[in-house]
């Protein structure tokens, strides 16, 4: 089971990253703001939130020792800061100032490693605060960066969909092209695994990216054969681009968060599902495993980041894998429904709905004028609100896949009033105008639009309507 046990909602703007300290979870925002809370009660601490930043937050990361606290930014910088106190210890300006999309520390600490959208490859010195190695992939920027346990080798992912194994003396040790439209983010498991064949040790990687999947790869890495990288399964269950991944602190698990709103805890070592969370309504950005508690944190563009507690009771060969939606909705008894209305942020129409004996078949058959008239619902808003929530639900029992061209880039739902954008995608109207009232960039390239109007799809409209008429026959 996971069980979500607290929601922190202190940003103003999309949640980027999250990370874990022994003691500590450090999240980073598109607000310019880090924050830092106790795992004990997750109380912010007296000193957050880290300002200093002039632009959004991508990346942060702790130390080993989790005293030392690494944040990243568009506006070129990595910056050090002291978790006992939140001073900041150090800036470190990127070479050309390009926005600075992820930072990792070796395992040692003796290294704080910094990538950015220009491609640039940064090891810092962080006794020192001075520039060790430095050096560039080709064709991208730097979206994604983990080190190996041992802290002989790091890997890196652009926006190319490049994997790059680099040394510890910046040197480009082996090249894969892993996923079509680019990785997004790539982590190393802290335990090898061995191959009954040779005896050797390998460590395990996952990467994941726009292409929906998420892959496992095996490195091995050994001064007489050179590095080796061998594909092991590719992990499906995404509809929507992954953006993160992470393995659990014993390797046993893999979390993925996705476009698709959704976070998915698979099972390594059969690459089952294990759960599928969807309380994120918005794109899941990252995800983290606690080191030494059975805790899970996901982050997401709804500007929330929610703590899960884990029952890390794996599940033996041949038993069922969890599916947290057995009951099929027209299924769904009165409690059901009162329990769905809950999770909806709808809990005052509980006892309305009790009342009207509505189980899941009466629940899907509600429409705006009984609602008015039979539940007597005044509001206006009210009906709306939930009119929306119950279509909401009657999409998710669609029986085949909804065609990609017809779901909202930003959303990923279908569209109702699709538009053209100047970068030549279609969005859902209201989606886009929400977008586009706080950026003045491409959701889909990130490149500025020379222009904000938005023209009425009406040839994509027409194509969903049609497409809607065939799935009711």
């Amino acid at each position: 089971m996971a069980t979500l046990i607290h929601t922190l909602a202190d940003h103003s703007d999309d949640v980027n990253y999250c990370a874990f300290s022994s003691s500590c979870l450090a999240t980073c925002s598109l607000d310019k703001t880090i924050r830092v809370y106790s795992l004990s009660n997750f109380a912010e601490l007296p000193y957050s939130p880290l300002k200093g930043h002039t632009y959004a937050v991508h990346c942060c990361c702790f130390s080993p020792s989790g005293l030392v606290l690494a944040s990243c930014s568009t506006d070129g910088t990595s910056a050090l800061w002291d978790t006992r106190d939140g001073r900041r210890l150090a800036v470190l300006e990127q070479p050309g100032a390009s926005p600075v999309r992820v930072c990792r520390f070796s395992p040692e600490a003796t290294y704080l490693l910094a990538g950015a959208a220009d491609g640039s490859v940064v090891l810092w010195n962080v006794q020192s605060m001075k520039l060790y190695r430095s050096g560039k992939v080709k064709g991208g920027s730097l979206m994604a960066c983990t080190f190996s346990p041992n802290g002989n080798f790091f890997v890196t992912g652009s926006s190319s969909g490049d994997l790059t194994i680099w040394d510890d003396k910046m040197r480009c040790l082996y090249n894969e092209k892993a996923h079509d439209l680019g990785v997004t983010c790539c982590d190393i498991s802290s335990h090898p695994v061995s191959d009954s064949e040779n005896g050797f040790k390998y460590f395990q990687m996952a990467s994941c990216g726009q292409d929906n999947h998420i892959k496992l790869w095996l490195i091995l890495f050994a001064d007489f054969l050179g590095v080796q990288l061998k594909y092991k399964c590719t992990l499906n269950g995404h509809s929507a681009p992954v953006l993160a991944c992470a393995f659990s602190c014993d390797g046993q698990m893999i979390v993925s968060g996705s476009v698709d709103k959704c976070v998915i805890i698979y099972q390594t070592s059969t690459g089952n599902t294990l759960h599928t969370l969807s309380q994120h309504t918005r794109y899941v950005t990252t995800c983290a495993f606690a080191p030494h508690s059975p805790l899970l944190a996901t982050g997401s563009m709804d500007k929330t980041v929610h703590i899960w507690q884990l029952d890390l009771k794996q599940p033996c060969a041949g038993d069922t894998v969890e599916n947290e939606s057995k009951v099929a909705i027209e299924d769904w008894s009165e409690d059901d429904v009162s329990a769905w209305l809950c999770a909806q942020d709808l809990a005052d129409f509980v006892g309305l709905f009790k009342m009207n004996n509505i189980d899941g078949k009466e629940l899907l058959n509600l429409t705006k004028e009984s609602l008015a008239n039979e539940l007597k619902i005044e509001s206006l808003g009210l009906r709306s609100k939930v009119l929306q929530k119950i279509e909401e639900l009657r999409m998710t029992m669609i029986p085949v896949s909804v065609p990609d061209e017809f779901l909202c880039p930003i959303t990923r739902e279908l569209m109702n009033d699709p538009v053209i954008a100047t970068d030549g995608y279609s969005y859902e109207r209201e989606a886009m105008e929400n977008w586009i009232s706080t950026r003045r960039s491409s959701p889909m390239t990130n490149l500025p639009l020379h222009s904000l109007m938005l023209t009425p799809n009406r040839t994509l409209k027409m194509a969903i309507s049609r497409w809607l008429e065939t799935q009711q026959k």
